[in-house]
Order: C-alpha cells, then structure tokens, then sequence
C-alpha cells in the first residue's frame, strides 16, 4: 500500500497553512491547496504551483466542497483579532458551516481530520498555565466571541462527528505563533512591532505591557500538527501545542527593537475588550502522546522573521480591514 496520501489543507495558503503545504509536498504527497483568500496571499503559495503533486483551488468552505482524500487539516479561519472582527458573522460561519463541511467529506471519505483549534477557547484563563482539561472562561457576547466562540463550537461538532458517525478526528489548540509569511498587517503583537519597528514608527504596545504571552515559532508548529495527524488513534486531543516560555510584551517589544536596531520609542494604549492578561501553554499531553516540544528560542525565531519582513514589499501587502 502507497504511503504518499492525498491530502487537502483548507485555509492552505494562509501563513501556517502555506508551509503545512509545503512540507506536505515536500514529503511527497498529493496536496490540494483550498482558500478563499480573505487574509492569505496567493504569493504564500506561489512557489509550489509549478510541482506536479500541488493544486490550488480558490473556494469557501462555508460552501459545500466534494473531494477525493485521506487526510484534512482544516486550518481556514481567520485567526488575528483585526481579521476576525472586520466580518465576525462570516468568521463564526467559517468556523461551524466549515467544520461542517469537512466533517461530512471526512465521513464520506473515511479520511482522516484535524481541526486547528486555538488557544482563544479557555478565554481569560483562570488557571494558569492551562492544561487541556481547564474549561476556560469566554465572553459569549464580546467582541473577540465570534472567533472564540466559533472555535468552541467546531470542536463540540468534531468529537460529535466522532461519537457518533465514528470519524477519525485530531484537534489541535495553537497558541500563538508566529515566523516568515505571517502578514504584515494582521494586526497581531510581534507583526505590529516588527513593521513598526523597521519603519521607525512608535511601537503601539496596548495596556501597561505586563500581560505575557507565549510564542511558538512556526516550523515548531507545523512538526507538531504533523506528528498529532499521524499520530496514535487513541489519542484524539485536544492537545496544546505552543511554547510554553513566557514573555511579557514589554519584553517583546524591547527584543524586537534590539534585533531591528530600531529607534522607534513605545507608545502606550488602552487595553482591548477581553484581551487575555496570561496565556502559557500546558504542554505535557504533547510531549507524552506526541513527542514533541519547541526547539526555536523566541530570540532566534524572531531574527528569521525580521529577515522575511525585511526581504518582503510591504505595498503588496494590504490592511484588510480599515482599522489599520
């Protein structure tokens, strides 16, 4: 029986699902790329139409899709907080109709799926750091709801899909992640200082700065993704995977204007609505089930993302939304 698979990435040609793809082609499989590019660039993917096992397809999940495979990783949504609130009834509607509509492709196909879940569903934590087994505490009626809510929503729909029609499920919960492809106006904290930072604009930090965060470099990442869609069937998740240093954003801000020998000085605003004051991830399930744990130090994986934002025209890439 022929290891290579035929696998399908929806939201593929985002900032993380653009490299599952290339190193799922790199692997040699077959790789259908499906996105809607909302948020993404096709640049994301350009590189890896001229290889015979790839194939782009410009579709919406919220839209029914009828394909042929083995595997599904369902990383499209919107994942930054500027994307997902520019439209967050077409966000929440991303995250159920699309778990919807690729559940039903993995049951008819009996294909293997994994839903990249995300850090946002334990909300404002109460526990810290948090384990997969914290509930989590989530505003249903916040701005930040669509998103958070969504995410919840499509989990309860994959173990539901799996009780019952007995689908072979994964879910992930990333936590922040960042590295080259991210977009330069995601609005998320380490794009915001890094163009900032290169610009020589004020570097926008929101609150007082003491509010952690814990930052995962993306081929960290991505091996870890990998590793739980092929891993153990009796191991389902939900699993964290993140890294589990913790920084505050004042010292991300100050790494970041070291590294780009800026000399942009700090502004300070207002903290958003529901912004979370701690995320850290509780990584044991990963390293028990899967191995695996992050290898990238915060200070390298930002230098490689300076370089790319470096290397990158900025005015081929747009704010999407006109908050920016």
């Amino acid at each position: 029986m022929s290891s290579v698979k035929r696998i399908l990435v929806t939201g593929g040609a985002g900032f993380l699902g653009s490299y599952l793809c290339e190193r799922l082609v790199q692997e040699g499989h077959d790789v259908i790329c499906l996105d809607n590019f909302f948020t993404s660039q096709k640049s994301n993917v350009a590189h890896l139409l001229e290889e015979p096992n790839f194939e782009l397809v410009r579709h919406d999940i919220t839209l029914p899709v009828y394909l042929e495979v083995d595997q599904i990783y369902n990383l499209a949504c919107p994942a930054a907080p500027g994307h997902y609130q520019y439209n967050p009834i077409k966000t929440l509607k991303t995250s159920v109709v699309g778990a919807i509509n690729t559940l039903g492709m993995a049951k008819r196909c009996r294909a293997k799926v994994l839903q990249a879940s995300t850090s946002e569903i334990y909300g404002e934590p109460e526990v810290h750091p948090q384990p997969e087994s914290y509930r989590g505490a989530v505003n249903t009626i916040g701005p930040r709801a669509c998103y958070d809510e969504g995410k919840r929503a499509a989990e309860t729909l994959f173990m539901d899909y799996h009780r019952m029609n007995g689908v072979n499920i994964r879910i992930v919960r990333i936590f922040n992640t960042y590295g080259p492809r991210m977009h330069p106006f995601d609005g998320r904290v380490i794009s915001n200082f890094i163009r900032q930072a290169l610009h020589g604009e004020e570097i926008t930090v929101f609150g007082d700065g003491s509010q952690t965060r814990s930052f995962c470099y993306r081929d960290d990442l991505i091996e870890g993704i990998i590793r739980m869609m092929n891993g153990p069937d009796d191991f389902i998740g939900p699993v964290n995977l993140g890294n589990p240093g913790e920084f505050s954003i004042k010292e991300l801000a100050g790494m970041v204007l070291e590294l780009t020998d800026s000399k942009s000085t700090i502004r300070y605003e207002p903290l958003p609505a529901d912004d979370p004051t701690q995320r850290q991830p509780d990584i044991t399930l990963a390293r028990k089930h899967l191995d695996w744990e992050p290898t990238v130090p915060l200070r390298e994986g930002l230098a490689k993302t300076i370089e790319w934002f470096k290397s990158i025209e900025m005015s081929h890439y747009r704010p999407p939304t006109p908050n920016y």
